[in-house]
């Protein structure tokens, strides 16, 4: 992994010219690593394009670099793609897929299941985010972490990690938690951002989505679901919907939860969150999906009723 490093931090060295870019939907980590890379590249004064299939959440809007995010890519070359957390390439939307002009890829990701489609993978399970690898990198090449890219690389860890409450917790990510807030990090101004600045529309659609909940597996799984219906109701949309699926986890005695969300009349997102002693990577790939031990997703096809007895009967004969 030494090897790879090095051999990421020549490439940084070499080129000039770098496109950035994660998945769809991106979280906090997606969102604070390809912000914290970008922000190292342009003080090395490199010419860098971040660009996201999906627009950044308003929840992370605070970070230094959110505005310079394009939804489009620029026709023009560029030496180096950097494609951070995306489990598999697909996730990064057709465009990026599709778009020929670039010369080598770096693969930056911590999934269980990942693709090694780039000139160089660093993939490493047990870094609590993919911001841990950018921080790697930064270390190996001796590049000093300013405020500003300090704080996009907590934003990612403290996100991933579910304020540390995750077993993906580990040592290192506490260890450059705490180097970030030597850095100028403010702690409860994060926390502050991310946990007590919520649009009323999120609480709302939490309301209507909360008596949805359903307990299965003899008291092992339980799920909450979101409609189309609750959307056009509440005025909300699916980026606030995040951490929804915490809420029937919390449940003493469960050890899977499931968060339905309805994408249109015949698809249906998944997610599923473990409490540790199942893995739920193994249910998302036996639906065509991946993810992590703990936290995985899936697209399931068919109505909420057909998602649900597809994924409870597969849920019913694991636990």
């Amino acid at each position: 992994m030494t090897e790879t490093i090095r051999n990421i931090v020549e490439e940084i060295r070499l080129g000039n010219s770098f496109l950035l870019t994660t998945h769809e939907g991106p979280d906090g980590d997606a969102v604070g690593s390809s912000l914290a890379l970008a922000s190292l590249l342009r003080k090395m004064d490199k010419d860098v394009t971040v660009h996201f299939r999906d627009p950044v959440p308003d929840l992370y809007a605070f970070l230094p670099g959110a505005e310079t995010v394009v939804p489009h890519i620029p026709d023009r070359d560029y030496d180096v793609a950097v494609v951070l957390d995306i489990g598999e390439l697909s996730r990064a939307g057709e465009e990026f897929c599709g778009f020929r002009r670039i010369g080598k890829i770096i693969n930056l990701d911590h999934h269980l299941s990942c693709d090694t489609f780039g000139t160089h993978n660093l993939i490493d399970t047990t870094a609590a985010a993919t911001g841990v690898l950018v921080h790697r990198i930064a270390s190996h090449a001796g590049y000093s972490v300013d405020p500003e890219t300090a704080l996009c690389i907590y934003v990612s860890i403290i996100t991933d990690t579910g304020s540390f409450r995750y077993s993906n917790a580990n040592r290192e990510a506490f260890s450059i938690a705490g180097e970030m807030i030597e850095c100028g990090v403010n702690a409860w101004d994060v926390a502050e951002q991310l946990y007590e600045n919520q649009p009323r529309k999120r609480l709302e659609l939490l309301a209507r989505c909360l008596p949805t909940l359903e307990v299965i597996g003899g008291g092992k799984a339980a799920s909450v679901t979101v409609t189309l219906e609750m959307y056009a109701s509440t005025g909300a949309n699916a980026e606030l919907t995040d951490g929804f699926v915490n809420y029937p986890r919390s449940i003493r005695g469960v050890e899977v939860a499931i968060f339905f969300r309805q994408l249109d009349e015949h698809k249906v997102k998944v997610g599923f969150r473990s409490k540790g002693k199942v893995n739920v990577a193994q249910f998302s790939a036996a639906m065509g999906g991946g993810g992590h031990h703990n936290a995985a997703g899936c697209t399931v096809e068919g109505s909420i009723e057909e998602a649900k007895a597809r994924i409870y009967d597969l849920l019913e004969s694991a636990l």
